[in-house]
């Protein structure tokens, strides 16, 4: 779940069908009679979350005159991810680079789904593979995320991308899932931005303009597809420091939020559980970031 990067965020999606209904493909489980027995694919109810690109060593973006995200890194995501699978939730995830990580979640039963969201073609791709594994779905959380510099020269080319993966991948996934998510009895879309989309960014403008029209995605889509599904956001900002983070460091970002904690995976965890679970919240995109406005 979310990106797994942490200056650059990789491409997930991650997809947990309904637990009330059958399990995922290849799941195995006891009927009536105890009898093990496999289902052909997953049933409705899943979850996709669309994250990250490109995946990079490290911890969150470092604070100072950049954004502070993407800030889901891969101790962040693991944990929300074997969260959801403690808790009996079947999760799909999509992934564009083969890592350790992704071979222990389908050891413990996830669905990987290979995809490139860096294109039309490439999204749709995923769109068809995700048809072949799902009969519905519960949620669509986006997080995908890429991190990079606008170069001279390459300009263009870099806030193409950025459209790409922050914008065109959630407009097109909604697009063509929809019908899935309304094969649950609940079902929601939540898409992942950043803190720093409330004030801007001089050395990252194009990374925060295309955050930005993922927030305004938020609000479309959220009166597009009321009253059957919900559609919400969370802006994190800080979640967790990167191991090799000094003091100094430390100090200096946690006095800039108004709390001056570092929250830790269960902060996005619990806002992520807070949105699926409320069944009276659309076009909302939560700030998690500790009271940094306030500052």
């Amino acid at each position: 779940l979310l990106g797994d990067g942490g200056r650059r965020a990789q491409q997930h999606h991650v997809v947990f069908p309904d637990t009330r209904r059958p399990r995922l493909a290849g799941e195995v489980h006891e009927d009536a009679e105890g009898t093990a027995a496999q289902l052909p694919r997953a049933a409705a109810g899943a979850v996709v979350d669309h994250g990250g690109f490109e995946p990079t060593v490290g911890g969150i973006q470092r604070d100072g005159d950049v954004p502070t995200g993407p800030v889901v890194v891969d101790p962040v995501v693991d944990q929300v991810r074997e969260r959801l699978l403690d808790e009996g939730q079947p999760v799909i995830i999509s992934y564009r680079q083969e890592r350790d990580s992704i071979a222990r979640l389908r050891e413990r039963g996830a669905i990987a789904l290979q995809a490139d969201f860096s294109d039309e073609a490439g999204i749709m791709r995923f769109i068809e593979q995700l048809r072949t594994q799902c009969r519905g779905l519960r949620a669509i959380v986006h997080n995908a995320s890429q991190w990079l510099a606008e170069t001279p020269g390459a300009e263009a080319e870099v806030f193409r991308q950025l459209f790409t993966v922050h914008m065109l991948a959630p407009y097109l996934i909604n697009l063509h899932c929809s019908e899935l998510l309304l094969q649950s009895e609940q079902a929601d879309i939540v898409h992942v931005s950043d803190d720093v989309v409330r004030k801007g960014s001089a050395n990252r403008s194009a990374y925060c303009a295309s955050k930005a029209g993922l927030e305004s995605l938020t609000l479309s889509f959220a009166a597009r597809l009321a009253p059957r599904i919900k559609v919400n956001g969370i802006a994190p900002a800080l979640l967790m420091f990167n191991a090799g983070d000094d003091e100094a460091y430390r100090a200096k970002a946690l006095e800039k939020s108004a709390l001056g904690i570092e929250p830790g995976p269960q902060a996005f965890y619990q806002s992520l559980r807070y949105l699926l679970d409320t069944p009276y919240l659309t076009g909302t995109t939560l700030t998690l970031n500790g009271g940094r406005h306030l500052k």
